[in-house]
């Protein structure tokens, strides 16, 4: 069961362009006045920061997992027994690498390391925070995605009952295992075919607009980003600090804003912020191409992305208080790296750690080193290294998994026409009897 937080919500929600402050109904994704595109962002009573509410307890409570940090994420709601990030040092990879002050923020099913999160990645974190935002009666919540945020959306909204139709490209299906069947209420539409990520986005946005239904809003979520960024709160409580420089893989860059946003929140005085290294994988580097502008990124004779959840054709970047601003705010990078460097990472981490992790994982190991290599992170920096999602093999010898079942499954038409006509589809299902659309399927 979840329990509700009582009283009022505990934050405003407050424009990045014009400063309009908003009280949040859960759902609110962009403000009502006309400017250039702008995130929300969200402002909590009491500061947030290390000095501002009392030291690290400040931001930290009682119970574990993530809402430990419920004082500083955007919920009026909590559900028990959701785990969080797990932080630590590793001396054995810092110093294959050439770093004596690595820290992991491990995001994935480790037990030894007591890391449990439910689908294996980190967008556990956020799904269970735009879960806990939403108000009391929601609507559908839609979700397109590459494949770990459907996982971690539809089993979240599965466990606590809440509606949500979840979009992805038919190669997204093999990450969509899970304990037990998802429950009547998670309703998976499958793009077969060629479908991409992109097509998934294109065929949430009309999905979106039926009655009844929500779009989730990626990015643009202040949950997204704030539950998300619980990983640079975890490593600030486990380090007693900051950290100097934050890598992370990245596909839209939401969870390197979200770590950029909490490291803002809760930094003391002067102290500086975390500068951010985001890491792409080449041939597919979107945001590798907007930040250095100068045409396209290495190793582009590869065909295929090894980490395909990095693949997003509109990352936010010249969105106020995104991609751009973050990382000229935090004096970053962005790196590029390409399927074989990433996957040598991928087996430097299972030698020197002991567990597998994802590719998008090896993307940001592998980013890591070349800059260490190539002078532009210092042996004695102070380093967080986010490992993304990690243990997939692990889980899969502890626990049976079960294969989600697609509510819907659509040949991909392609061109303009492919999302009006996976639009009508759904919606002659959704005005359909359920035995009917049961035996349409």
């Amino acid at each position: 069961m979840s329990r509700a937080c009582p009283g009022k919500r505990h934050y405003k929600v407050i424009c990045s362009s014009c400063g309009t402050r908003y009280e949040d109904d859960g759902l609110l994704l962009d403000c009502s006045h006309r400017h250039e595109p702008a995130f929300l962002r969200t402002e909590y009573d009491g500061g947030g920061g290390f000095g501002g509410v009392g030291g690290v307890g400040g931001f930290t409570g009682d119970a574990p997992g993530l809402f430990r940090h419920a004082h500083l994420l955007p919920v009026a709601r909590t559900f028990p027994d959701v785990p969080g990030p797990v932080v630590y040092p590793s001396d054995r990879l810092g110093r294959r690498i050439g770093l004596r002050r690595l820290w992991i923020a491990f995001n994935g099913h480790w037990p030894e390391r007591a890391a449990l999160l439910p689908t294996c990645t980190f967008k556990d974190l956020e799904a269970y925070t735009v879960l806990g935002r939403l108000p009391s009666a929601p609507p559908v919540l839609v979700i397109p995605s590459a494949g770990n945020t459907a996982a971690a959306f539809a089993w979240a909204a599965s466990r606590h009952q809440v509606p949500c139709l979840v979009v992805v490209p038919a190669p997204a299906l093999e990450r969509m295992r899970f304990p037990a069947p998802l429950a009547p209420c998670v309703r998976l539409v499958v793009l077969d075919g060629r479908a991409t990520y992109s097509d998934a986005i294109a065929c949430a946005d009309l999905l979106a607009r039926l009655p009844g239904h929500h779009a989730e809003g990626g990015s643009r979520n202040v949950g997204r980003r704030d539950g998300l960024g619980t990983v640079m709160l975890a490593a600030a409580e486990a380090i007693g600090r900051l950290p100097g420089t934050y890598v992370q893989a990245v596909g839209s860059g939401t969870g390197a804003i979200g770590a950029h946003e909490a490291a803002r929140r809760i930094r003391t005085g002067d102290e500086p912020l975390p500068r951010l290294l985001m890491c792409q994988n080449a041939p597919f580097a979107a945001l590798y191409d907007a930040w250095n502008s100068r045409g396209p990124a290495p190793a582009a004779l590869e065909h295929e992305p090894l980490a395909r959840e990095l693949t997003n054709r509109r990352p936010p970047f010249a969105v106020r208080g995104g991609v751009r601003d973050v990382l000229t705010e935090s004096g970053g990078d962005v790196l590029c790296v390409g399927n074989e460097a990433a996957l040598a990472a991928m087996a430097l981490f299972e030698e020197t750690e002991g567990i597998d992790i994802e590719p998008g994982a090896g993307v940001a190991l592998a980013g890591l080193a070349d800059a260490v290599r190539a002078g532009r992170v210092r042996p004695d920096e102070l380093v967080l290294l986010n490992i993304t999602g990690g243990g997939r093999v692990r889980q899969a010898r502890d626990t049976t998994l079960v294969p989600a079942e697609p509510w819907l499954r659509v040949p991909w038409p392609g061109g303009d026409e492919g999302p009006r006509i996976v639009a009508a589809h759904v919606e002659r299902l959704l005005t359909r009897p359920a035995a009917v659309a049961r035996a349409g399927r």
